[in-house]
Order: structure tokens, then C-alpha cells, then sequence
């Protein structure tokens, strides 16, 4: 027998020995088994509810609350994830995006946006076809990004965090197998197109799933935190005038 059920078998017994007594010691003191056995007709009938109360109502809430904090944690895992890979990779990558003007406009954040605005960017994005021309990709200056960021990014998936937060880590996942690809090749200058057109693809699948946890975390951010915010959007890899120096506005 295991050492955790030994000890739960000895717990039990222990506890309904001591109600046993405590019974006992009632009736010997009183000679009252009628009252001894309403109270515990009552007893038993109110279980369910207690069952109801402390399993359907409290624990709910305990959970929930401990849900926010867990989220809470994972949003600050995802803000080091962005000010450290995801930002710098999004603005190496949309420079290889032949259809991104389409979509340039709608991805210029403002101090004045809303939620409504945030969601209307998602929904243009789920219609929008992301695409990669690998001749326009800096090969060498991406595998040296990803190659000097693998171990953050490895530290990451085993973060048990991560893993509850789905798509963020299908696209940590994306990287990492990006990375391996390009660490296991030598000269990217001189891939065959059949190769070129694989990295591609590989490329395309981090790029696609970037820029919308790049949208949803750009939405915290102006939801929980405006100073962090306010410099989100002046690092801003889709705006071709963003700045990080804060200019007087005329």
C-alpha cells in the first residue's frame, strides 16, 4: 500500500472512531439515543448542501481568484517574451511581408484605442493572408537573433505557465522549431529553392501566430498598464515613423 493512501485509511478510521466515542460519550451521559439520532438524520441530510456550498460556490471562487493570479503571472512571462524576442523578431520579419501595407494602417496603435478597436484588428486579421518572401528575409541576422535567444526561449517552455495559454504557446513552440532549423544549417546564403521555400514556410508560421498575441498583448498592456504601454507603441515595428524619443506634438 502506498504511503498516500496508508496515511488517508488511517486519517479515516481515526475520524469515525472518534465520532463512534463522542456518540458514546453522549448516550452514556444522557441516555438519549432518540436525540442523538435526529441530530444525526439532520446531519446527513444537510450534506449535500455543505457538498453545494463548499465544492460549487467557495472552491469556484478560490479558483477563480487563483485563475487571475496565474494569468497575471503569465502576462508578466509574455511582456519579458515580447521586450526581449517578440518585438525585435515581429520587426525583422514584417520586413519580408509583401502585403503588410494593407494592413500597416490597422496596426498603427494609438493612445486613443479601445477595446472595440483591438477587436476589430483581430477580426481583420483572421481574413488577412500573411506571407514571406524569404529573399527579403535577413537569414544571417535572424539565425544570429534566434541562436543568442535560444536558451530564453527554452526557459520558457518549461515554464508550466506557458502551457496555459494555448496559442502563446503553439507560437513558442513555432520558435523554437525555427530556431533548430536554421542552428542545423550552415551557409543560409546558398540553400537550394526547395529548402528555401521549407524555411519559408517556417518562417510564415511564426510570423502569422506573432502578430495576433502581438495584438492581444499590446491590448493588456493599454487595459493594465499605460506607461509600459506608452512605449509599446513608440517601439511599434509596423509604424514606419515610430520612435522611442518622446517628441513634443504641434
Amino acid at each position: 500500500m502506498k504511503e498516500d493512501t496508508r496515511w488517508k485509511l488511517i486519517a479515516g478510521i481515526g475520524l469515525v472512531t472518534l465520532s463512534l466515542a463522542m456518540f458514546t460519550a453522549h448516550y452514556l451521559l444522557f441516555q438519549d439515543s432518540h436525540h442523538i439520532f435526529i441530530f444525526l438524520v439532520g446531519d446527513i441530510a444537510f450534506i449535500p448542501i455543505e457538498v453545494l456550498i463548499v465544492t460549487l460556490i467557495i472552491d469556484q471562487m478560490l479558483e477563480s481568484r487563483e485563475r487571475q493570479r496565474r494569468m497575471e503571472k503569465l502576462n508578466m512571462v509574455i511582456g519579458t517574451f515580447f521586450s526581449t524576442v517578440g518585438t525585435p523578431l515581429l520587426a525583422q520579419l514584417v520586413k519580408a511581408d509583401p502585403t503588410i501595407d494593407s494592413m500597416r494602417r490597422q496596426l498603427v496603435i494609438g493612445n486613443d484605442w479601445h477595446i472595440g478597436m483591438f477587436k476589430d484588428v483581430q477580426v481583420c486579421l483572421k481574413d488577412h493572408a500573411c506571407k514571406i518572401d524569404i529573399g527579403h528575409v535577413d537569414r544571417d541576422a535572424l539565425k544570429s537573433f534566434l541562436i543568442s535567444h535560444e536558451d530564453f526561449l527554452l526557459r520558457l517552455v518549461e515554464n508550466p505557465m506557458v502551457f496555459e495559454h494555448e496559442t502563446f504557446t503553439d507560437l513558442i513552440l513555432a520558435i523554437n522549431h525555427l530556431t533548430q532549423e536554421v542552428k542545423l544549417r550552415g551557409d543560409l546564403s546558398t540553400l537550394p529553392l526547395s529548402d528555401l521555400d521549407h524555411l519559408a514556410k517556417d518562417i510564415l508560421r511564426v510570423y502569422s501566430q506573432l502578430i495576433p498575441e502581438w495584438v492581444k498583448y499590446m491590448e493588456y498592456l493599454r487595459n493594465h498598464y499605460p506607461y509600459l504601454f506608452s512605449l509599446a507603441i513608440r517601439m511599434n515595428p509596423f509604424d514606419e515613423s515610430a520612435s522611442v524619443i518622446v517628441r513634443q506634438v504641434p
